[in-house]
């Protein structure tokens, strides 16, 4: 392939990843929207409330190796379209359990969901896969940036799909479980037909390309397994940033409203807060991941962490909503960092022939960490407080901060050298 051509293949590539991203951001958030409501409604018990979304959690760190490790054989094209075939059975089963007003039902539909979530979040990871070493970082931030249509579209759609529902009869919660099947219906269509070449086949091609860059090569020799890889800094780094930024994010983030509630904040405030957060985990991805390309892997996870240790001071200061909100915005970008910027950093580190199964190994421990930040976050909050909670999340940021710096001096020294 000439560079035209690889040009060309990535652009109509990275177009429809991110409409099928959006698509499928949509669907997980309006379904999120109303999750804990059905939970409630179905179960009977307002402490099962939060159940759904560990469970979705839980199926999304079930999908992640064995997707990784299909795609790895497969391709990409072919893996994502059954993750978004999980999807629309997932969000029609969930719509009939509303229905018929079965909560072991509505519990297996989101699983299915689940799983189509773990699938889908290694649309980066083919972002990644079309793209020179050089302009990796920008493809996976603007699939991450996806997730803003779903931020902003999908709670938007809940109230019309809700009244849909309800003008042919069916439960109101029952419209954003079908509305979202039909968007991952969209999506797979659009994935099966337009997703050509398939990343997987360009990656093979560009891997001999990226052996002669100076920093960040993709390793050579024999495909080594995940702990041999560990052992390495730069897949070490780069899971570090992935688990404990995602750890921090959650334990904060999934507290907070509440945090704000048990103190008599009206509803909008709390959903400024959330908006806020929301903004940085996603309305900057485009610029985070231009800086990570440019500022390097390391400085950016350094960057990433400080600015969550920012975020977790602030936060338990003041009950005051801009500065809660100011909280939230710092812990949500400083995830979007240490996110883009590690996910781009594995891929630098491993070759093409290693990237689906490591690639999905490591989402299984993210997405298994996420669930467990949002178990505890709120048993760290009943028996220690808001500001304990945020004083844990930053002793896990200096983490993946302590790991950084010796690569970010090894970086350094490396230009140095080749200076002289």
């Amino acid at each position: 392939m000439t560079s035209e051509t690889y040009a060309s293949a990535a652009r109509r590539i990275m177009a429809v990843l991110f409409v099928s991203q959006s698509l499928a951001s949509a669907a997980f958030i309006a379904s999120i929207t109303v999750n804990a409501i059905v939970g409630a409604e179905l179960s009977g018990r307002q402490e099962l409330a939060g159940l759904p979304t560990t469970l979705l959690l839980f199926g999304a760190a079930a999908a992640a190796y064995p997707a990784g490790r299909f795609m790895q054989r497969f391709g990409r094209r072919p893996g994502l379209t059954i993750g978004f075939l999980f999807g629309i059975i997932g969000m029609l089963v969930d719509g009939a359990a509303i229905i018929i007003h079965s909560f072991p039902l509505f519990l297996f539909g989101l699983l299915l969901v689940g799983l189509a979530r773990g699938v889908t979040d290694q649309s980066r990871y083919a972002a990644a896969d079309a793209v020179p070493l050089s302009r990796r970082a920008r493809a996976i931030s603007m699939v991450v940036f996806a997730g803003t249509v779903g931020a902003v579209g999908g709670p938007a759609l809940v109230g019309p799909l809700g009244g849909v529902a309800e003008s042919v009869g069916m439960p109101a919660l029952a419209g954003p479980m079908f509305g979202g099947a039909l968007l991952f219906v969209i999506g797979a269509v659009l994935l099966l037909l337009a997703l050509r070449p398939d990343p997987r086949t360009i990656a093979e091609a560009l891997a001999t390309d990226e052996a002669a860059q100076p920093d960040y090569q993709a390793a050579t020799g024999p495909v080594r397994g995940l702990r041999e890889l560990l052992r390495e800094p730069g897949p070490r780094l780069a899971l570090t940033a992935m688990m404990i930024g995602q750890a921090t994010m959650v334990l904060v983030m999934s507290v907070t409203s509440l945090h704000m509630h048990n103190h008599a904040h009206p509803l909008g405030d709390i959903s400024l807060v959330v908006a806020a957060h929301t903004l940085g985990m996603f309305g900057l991805s485009m610029v985070t991941g231009t800086l990570a390309d440019r500022l390097g892997r390391p400085l950016t996870i350094m960057c990433g962490a400080l600015l969550t240790i920012a975020g977790a001071l602030i936060a338990p200061l003041s009950l005051l909503t801009p500065w809660l909100a100011l909280a939230l915005f710092l812990v949500g970008l400083g995830w979007n960092l240490c996110y883009i910027a590690g996910s781009s950093l594995l891929s630098d580190s491993i070759k093409p022939a290693e990237r689906g199964r490591v690639q999905g190994a490591s989402d299984l421990m993210v997405n298994l960490v996420s669930a467990g930040g949002s178990l505890s976050s709120g048993l760290i909050l009943a028996r220690l407080g808001y500001g304990a909670l945020c004083a844990v999340a930053i002793v896990l940021c200096l983490v993946p901060l302590a790991s950084a710096m010796p690569q970010l001096r090894a970086a350094r020294a490396a230009r140095v050298a080749q200076g002289d």
